[in-house]
């Protein structure tokens, strides 16, 4: 008989074959129950519960591996899978042996056990597949434990098996130490002095400082990601102080703009993955997310103190639950897809939230992907899977609310007003429709009884107690399948459009701490219940097995990470910290952390994303991942400097601009004198001798759009915003909640539509494809480096859309108003677009390029095209199976005020913004150097 004929085919086993030389044998039943208690029952847990549990939905061959019975009873094709007393006789021990090819259990290879695991069921099943009751296990376990010391080594244990490393490559978790400044007669500023040593090594020079002009065009971008005016460049170009000090005032008044917030905020954005709708099957609209992008605007502009925006972010609710700014603060853990439907498991759907939080936290504030430690221990890094789920305990009772939090002085509530009026409109019409067809059914229901002789009723009721189904009027009788699709596409709207009101109340997406209720489909505001603590559950974490929520294991109690700070150089005791396990406080336990100075990770994480703001690249290239698998500092030393200097600057990330942004190193030119000897000597670029260039972001390429052509609103804050996107991508059916998402209708007013990028509503089932066409980053994961393709889409898209002709008719209009002359209108063009003059030759190309434009729009024919009112969509109803068609009505666009369009002005100026359009595609604009 093979073993194949006695097992369920794709059985998840343990167990294998041989009895490692050295382990005991197992006879009396004391001994038996111990080696059941201590090793099997751990063991079958963490590999075979997964799949052979006892839930019926989840359950594999019908195997129940969880009683003893269930193994005696067997699967459901074959016999018992044990046989007490004699393992070699236990189908279960023989499917396990790995030696039959095609049956190898565990499936995986990485998941085999070893000799001594392998070992333990042996002996187990020979020693007759004791099974002790609960109180015998936990007695036996405590009186284990009792006494027992585990050896450690930097809060690792030291038989922890299938570590990937060695101790000398984790350098993050050393504690932070304060280097010396190296020596240097040169040097203007202690990065200078850290960056300098390392060229002097490399026997290269750096480049030469760039032009003042360079300068304030970099600056300006790093820190507001707008370009400056051309009177502010001539300004600083001709400002009669030395280059640093000028440069130094500038940085300081760029510093104070409120415009900063705004730039160094979208780089935070990124990581927290903002978005303003949940994503997934129903991508409901969070109508009150963009507080949270607002705080996050404010905290910046403020120069919050870094230790505070994490500590107000991770537990701003338990700091202070009566500071709206503090609620407000922790839309930050909820910022990741998620959705509970009907259709959802509410245990499953919880437990997606805890994963995601618990990598999310990992990655912003740790840079440590921790999800590879959810089903074992980190093949790679120093993370036990003990202690992902220590992290995940310290949310395990983080609960979702909306909670009421009074708009703040600041907060811009102007915002939106109009798209008010339009939803209410949409809200009236869906419930008009299904009042029409309401009494339509009913008035079909009452011919039905008519015709029948019979009383009438409801006609919903399927069945009635007593009365036969054949005097009960058939569901949908009277309703086609038009009615019965445009029902269901009403019903589905109305619970989006009536949640979207929430858009201007003061309320906050935040969060509690309390106990788990019930969900079962979050289809509005979730309230904030009166006690916290009643009608639900306190969870209480273990390690899930294969990270299933079905198969708990070993429970944990809230922590952190054991290895902070490692191993070795570790004469200082790790920074610890005494997480509560009670339902409240553990998130502010965490947050403080966090932000202990003896924490090694913090301060380094949040240093390399400044100097990645402002060199593209940051010390560490991984900023999201300091762990083995990412990247290693390319100057250690200076990471170190900068991280102890942001704890001693009271973490302030403005001074650690203000350091940065003064050093040569970042005002360097992006033209090396000897590029010869510096591909040679540094041909990655790590060591800095020159600026590298790089190019604008999606947002900075159309704000700086805008800013040219003079029609950025630059109000700050308030609801999302609907910019004009591609008409086509903006139509395209859509479908969410199983039935048509409504169309992507912008903004009617010019100053709404012509806001900055960040205010731009992010849906995540529909994004911009002028953004994503340019690298804006998916919102689904944190973002940890934008990334900068050139593809030939980019050129077309400059080139062919319509954001980029109207952003360069709206410029070439503005310097016909503001020039008398074609030459100085080219150069003002030049200055608004690009920052700098044109030579004579660029000059001389574009007047005869305008010239030979006007010619030819003098006999083109300018139509204005009107936008649609209407949309007409083709669906199947899902009761008939009968299509059926319906019309959307485009209620904004009724209303819609377009921007200077070609049939509004001469053809002189529309020839002139075809030489605009050229200039919004040359490298000049694109690119800062």
């Amino acid at each position: 008989m093979s073993v194949r004929s006695l097992v369920p085919a794709g059985c998840v086993l343990l167990l294998v074959c041989l009895l490692r030389p050295g382990v005991p044998a197992w006879g009396d039943e004391a001994e038996g129950d111990r080696l059941f208690a201590l090793h099997v029952r751990p063991l079958l847990a963490a590999k075979c519960f997964a799949c052979h549990g006892d839930d019926p939905e989840t359950i594999q061959g019908g195997l129940d591996l969880t009683r003893r019975q269930g193994m005696l009873d067997g699967g459901d094709l074959h016999g018992p899978a044990i046989e007490p007393g004699d393992a070699e006789a236990s189908p279960l021990f023989w499917a396990v042996t790995r030696a039959e090819p095609g049956l190898e259990m565990p499936p995986k290879e990485t998941d085999a056990l070893t000799e001594s695991q392998i070992g333990f069921i042996r002996a187990w099943i020979d020693a007759g597949a004791p099974w002790p009751d609960d109180p015998r296990i936990a007695a036996i376990v405590a009186a284990e434990a009792e006494g027992v010391v585990v050896p450690t080594r930097g809060g690792l244990s030291e038989d922890w098996t299938a570590r990937r490393y060695a101790p000398e490559d984790l350098w993050a978790y050393r504690p932070v130490r304060r280097p010396e400044v190296p020596e240097s007669r040169t040097a203007a500023t202690p990065i200078d002095a850290f960056l300098d040593a390392r060229l002097d090594a490399a026997g290269l020079a750096p480049a030469p400082r760039a032009s003042r002009r360079a300068l304030i065009r970099r600056a300006s971008f790093d820190l507001l990601g707008l370009p400056p005016a051309p009177e502010r460049i001539d300004a600083f170009v001709n400002d009669p102080r030395g280059d640093r000090e000028a440069f130094a005032a500038l940085v300081d008044e760029l510093l104070a703009s409120p415009h900063y917030g705004e730039r160094w905020g979208r780089h935070w954005l990124d990581v927290a993955r903002y978005a303003d709708t949940a994503g997934f099957a129903n991508d409901y609209e969070r109508p009150n997310a963009w507080r949270y992008r607002d705080y996050v605007v404010r905290a910046f502009n403020d120069d919050k103190p870094f230790d505070q925006f994490v500590r107000e972010q991770v537990a701003g609710d338990e700091l202070d639950e009566d500071d709206p700014e503090a609620l407000i603060a922790t839309g930050f853990l909820r910022m990741g897809p998620w959705e509970q439907t009907g259709m959802s498991v509410a245990k499953v759907t919880r437990q997606q939230f805890l994963d995601d939080v618990t990598d999310l936290v990992g990655q912003a504030f740790l840079a440590h992907p921790l999800q590879c430690a959810r089903c074992h221990d980190h093949k790679f890094d120093p993370i036990p899977t003990r202690d992902y789920y220590a992290i995940q305990a310290v949310f395990a009772t983080t609960q979702f609310a909306d909670r009421e939090a009074p708009f703040l002085p600041e907060e811009n509530t102007q915002a939106g007003v109009d798209g008010r009026r339009y939803l209410d409109e949409r809200i009236a019409r869906y419930e008009a429709i299904l009042r029409d067809l309401q009494a339509k059914a009913e008035a079909a229901a009452r011919s039905w009884y008519a015709e029948r002789g019979l009383d009438d009723a409801p006609r919903t009721v399927k069945f009635q107690q007593g009365v036969p189904a054949d005097q009960v009027v058939p569901k949908n009788y009277g309703l086609t399948a038009e009615d019965l699709g445009l029902e269901r596409i009403a019903r589905k709207s109305l619970e989006r459009h009536r949640w979207e009101r929430d858009r201007s109340r003061p309320v906050a997406f935040s969060v509690y701490s309390g106990a788990t209720r019930s969900l079962r489909n979050v289809s509005a505001p979730i309230a904030l219940p009166d006690d916290p603590l009643h009608g639900g559950t306190v969870e209480r974490t273990a390690i899930l097995a294969g990270g299933d929520v079905f198969a708990p294991t070993e429970p944990v109690t809230p922590g952190v990470l054991s290895c902070v700070p490692v191993i070795e150089d570790s004469t200082s005791a790790p920074p610890s910290a005494e997480i509560p396990d009670t339902v409240a406080g553990r998130r502010r336990a965490f947050a403080d952390w966090l932000v202990r100075p003896e924490n090694p990770l913090t301060a380094r994480v949040m240093v390399n994303r400044i100097w990645q703001g402002h060199f593209g690249r940051g010390i560490v290239a991984s900023a999201n991942n300091f762990g083995t698998q990412g990247e290693t500092p390319t100057h250690p030393e200076l990471l170190d400097w900068l991280a102890a200097e942001f704890v001693r600057s009271g973490w302030s990330i403005k001074a650690m601009h203000r350091l940065i942004m003064t050093s040569d190193v970042y005002a360097r030119s992006a033209r090396h004198p000897d590029p010869d000897s510096l591909a040679a000597q540094d041909p990655k670029g790590l060591l800095l001798a020159r600026f590298h260039p790089r190019r604008l972001t999606a947002e900075e390429i159309r704000d700086a759009m805008l800013a040219a052509s003079g029609e950025l609103n630059p109000a700050l804050g308030g609801v999302p915003v609907r910019p004009d996107m591609n008409r086509e991508a903006a139509l395209q059916p859509r479908q969410v909640m199983g039935t048509y998402a409504p169309a992507y209708q912008p903004s009617p007013r010019p100053e709404d539509r012509n806001r900055r990028t960040l205010y731009a509503m992010v849906v995540r089932g529909q994004r911009d494809p002028f953004l994503t066409v340019f690298n804006q980053p998916s919102p689904e994961e944190p973002c940890e480096r934008r990334s900068s393709s050139t593809v030939p889409t980019q050129a077309l898209t400059l080139f062919n859309s319509a954001e980029s002709f109207d952003r360069a008719l709206a410029t070439a209009a503005r310097v016909q108003g503001e020039t008398n002359r074609r030459e100085d209108a080219v150069r003002r063009a030049f200055l608004l677009i690009t920052g700098a003059e044109p030579d004579a030759e660029a000059l001389r190309a574009c007047l005869d390029h305008w010239q030979a434009m006007t010619e030819r729009h003098r006999v083109v024919a300018i139509t204005p095209k009107a936008l649609p009112t209407t949309v007409s969509r083709r669906a199947v109803d899902e009761n008939t199976g009968e299509p059926f068609t319906f019309t959307e009505e485009l209620e904004s666009v009724r209303d819609y005020v377009p921007d200077l369009q070609p049939s509004d002005v001469d053809p002189e100026t529309r020839a002139l913004a075809d030489v605009c359009l050229v200039l919004l595609n040359a490298n000049a604009f694109l690119y800062v150097e």
